[in-house]
């Protein structure tokens, strides 16, 4: 029953793979046994990630700097992947960001970036890839959403608005490509207690555990190896017969009850 878990012989890209939840995901992937390429803006997070990466797990592990906020550079990345590695099986869109600002007085050019990355990238690289992902014969997309495409966050209009819109495209994407044998989810992480997020939490002096002991079931942030193994059961064969869902890895949602408990 284990077979179905292994990625030998598949190449996955992995977008914002330099760093976090990407990387993590990223290296989980090779320890299953497929090649990597990590693609991200800055050059110094890739090449030390691919190297470490590689080191690890003994699987080819390539870089490419791109914008995948540009239609053109995210073919450009597609056609590079297919070119250096032979095909593309897996395309994991994780590359994203919040910016943080209040609705009334979020400028729109704010509101175009974050929908620009966390949105339209997606559908840019899947378009892309579609075809080599359909010649795959078993072809996976997983896209990174969010708790707050599922909730929302105060704060994170157009982020949480982006997380939502990829959801959906998850749903159509895998009704019209489930037919060419092309598979299409999502993975909705909650507060994840990244690196680049727990310096943040330092600097502001945000109580993550605190935080999340009274907003989660769990009662703390999740771990970036966390998303990584909900992406990788979604991206196998193990998953063959899921297509269209979004499943939230946040440590359970809190409930408000009437009385108190231990």
């Amino acid at each position: 029953m284990l077979e179905g878990f292994d990625l030998t012989g598949r190449v996955a890209l992995v977008t914002g793979g330099g760093t976090g939840i990407g990387k993590a995901i990223a290296t989980l992937l090779a320890q299953r046994g497929a090649d990597i390429v990590i693609a991200a803006r800055r050059v110094e997070a890739l090449e030390s990630a691919a190297a470490e990466i590689g080191a690890l797990t003994g699987r080819r592990v390539e870089y490419l700097t791109t914008d995948v906020t540009d239609a053109a550079a995210a073919q450009a990345l597609i056609d590079a992947v297919v070119e250096r590695l032979g095909g593309l099986d897996i395309l994991i869109n994780n590359a994203g960001k919040s910016s943080y600002s209040g609705s009334s007085k979020m400028p729109p050019e704010m509101w175009d970036k974050d929908i620009r990355l966390n949105l339209n990238a997606a559908f840019y690289c899947a378009h892309a890839a579609f075809p080599h992902l359909k010649a795959s014969g078993h072809g996976a997309v997983v896209n990174i959403s969010s708790q707050a495409g599922i909730t929302g966050t105060t704060g994170c209009g157009a982020y949480s608005a982006a997380k939502a819109g990829l959801q959906m495209f998850t749903k159509v994407a895998a009704s019209e490509w489930g037919g060419a044998g092309v598979r299409v989810n999502c993975v909705a992480p909650g507060m994840i207690a990244t690196d680049l997020a727990q310096k943040s939490w330092a600097k502001t002096g945000f109580d993550a555990l605190g935080a999340a002991t009274t907003a989660f079931a769990l009662r703390r942030p999740g771990k970036p190896e966390e998303i990584a193994q909900a992406v990788a059961f979604l991206a196998s064969d193990a998953a063959s017969y899921i297509t269209g869902e979004t499943l939230a890895v946040s440590g359970g949602a809190g409930q408000k009850g009437m009385i108190d408990t231990d």
